[in-house]
Order: structure tokens, then sequence, then C-alpha cells
């Protein structure tokens, strides 16, 4: 299947209730911070909106992003970075007390051994304390290593816990239309985040390190790209079943 073909059918899956795509608690796994607002902060503010606030998870502490700044050292990029997650889900409902930072290593999270096992049942203790019954993890086709990290530790932890997987494409959408891509066509359903899509908008903005106008010394740096914003800052968002 060609990537174009993929996006029109992901843009045309069925429209549904946040009941039917999330019943119950859900736990949101993105594998930097601000991968929750763009993929999930429709939902994460409609959760908390209804008064199911999730459990967000963010895996890698996003210290890589401006490797060559000298005035945004790791250690102080890792601290801006959970703060400005912390900011993004405030600004989505969400309580202090609901967000986890795993603090694995930017662009170098396991994909498997020790330590992705520790993590994977760490997380399945973890839903089901809080009584997560639905996991949401990055599409397996988006085309990021800490991404496909996550895909390979949220199928981990749904076989641990038992929790009803879906994914939601971030990269992805950015594939080349003529990509060729193992892939069936999707299935899964679309939530209608009309409600929610200015704050879910000013939650993306609170990632404010990730846009290029705060870290000047790196140029060659991470932005985030206004084609990326464009696919996901719109009315609905997507989550695909496995």
């Amino acid at each position: 299947m060609k990537a174009a073909t993929m996006h029109a059918a992901l843009r045309e899956l069925p429209l549904a209730p946040l009941s039917a795509i999330a019943p119950g608690t859900v736990m949101v796994l993105a594998p930097h911070p601000d991968d929750e607002s763009l993929g999930c902060g429709g939902l994460i503010a409609a959760c908390c909106a209804a008064g199911m606030p999730p459990v967000v998870v963010i895996m890698t502490d996003g210290a890589a992003s401006h490797p060559n700044s000298r005035q945004w050292p790791a250690p102080r990029l890792r601290a801006k970075r959970q703060q400005e997650a912390r900011n993004a889900v405030s600004c989505l409902g969400l309580p202090p007390n609901r967000l986890v930072f795993l603090g694995l290593p930017d662009a170098a999270a396991p994909h498997d051994g020790p330590v992705f096992a520790d993590m994977a049942t760490r997380l399945a203790h973890l839903a089901t304390a809080r009584g997560c019954t639905t996991l949401l993890v990055p599409w397996r086709a988006d085309p990021h290593c800490d991404h496909e990290a996550a895909w390979k530790m949220g199928v981990a932890v749904q076989r641990l816990c038992g929790a009803t997987l879906l994914a939601y494409p971030v990269w992805g959408w950015l594939l080349p239309d003529d990509m060729d891509l193992d892939h069936t066509p999707p299935r899964g359903l679309r939530l209608d985040i009309t409600a929610h899509r200015a704050t879910k908008a000013r939650a993306i903005g609170m990632h404010e390190s990730q846009y290029g106008g705060l870290i000047t010394d790196d140029p060659d740096g991470f932005h985030l790209p206004d084609r990326l914003l464009d696919a996901l800052v719109t009315d609905y968002e997507v989550f695909v079943q496995p």
C-alpha cells in the first residue's frame, strides 16, 4: 500500500464518540515530551472534561533535540522539556499526579532487553493499579526509533495487563506519498475534537523548546515542521487498531 492511500484511508475512518474509542481510563504512552499533545491532545482534553483523566507516560527525556547547544546542555534541556510537558498537560486539564516520566534516553529508547522488560512490567503494574483499560501508543509506521520502541513497549504492556491497544499516528503523517508500506488497510476510529482543537494547539505551543525561537545556538537542532502541525491540529484525531 502506498503512503498516500494509507493517509486517505486514515482520514476516512469512521467517527465515533469518546466512549467507543476509550471506555474507562486511558493510558497514553508518548515517546517524547510533546507527542502526548501532538498525537492525543484532543483525546486527553476530552477525557479530562468527561471526568476520566488519563495517565500520561512520557517515555524519553527529550534531551537530544539540540545536541550542539552550549546554552542548553542535556541536563538543562531535560528539565525544560519536563516542565513543558507539565505545562502542556495542565493546559489539557490533566491533574499533575496523572503524569509519569520514565526518563529513558532520547533517541535511544530500548526495543528489547532487560531495561525494556523492566519498563514494560512497571507500566503494566501502573496500568492495573490505575484501572487503565485502554492503552494508546504511537503508530507502528511512525518513522522514528523512539516511536517504534514505544509501539513495541505498548504491545508488551498489552500482553501483560490485557488493556485494549490503539495507536495514534504522529510522524507517519509525513511519510512520502509514493512510499510503499507493508500494511493492510487500516482499521480504527476517529475522534471529533472540534471542541478541544484550540486547547490542543495551545498545549502543543507549550513545548516552546521545539519551535526554534528559544534555542538559537544549534542551527541543526530539531524544529517542529509546519507540515506536521497542519496534519495534527485538525478537527479529529485518529486511533488505529493493531
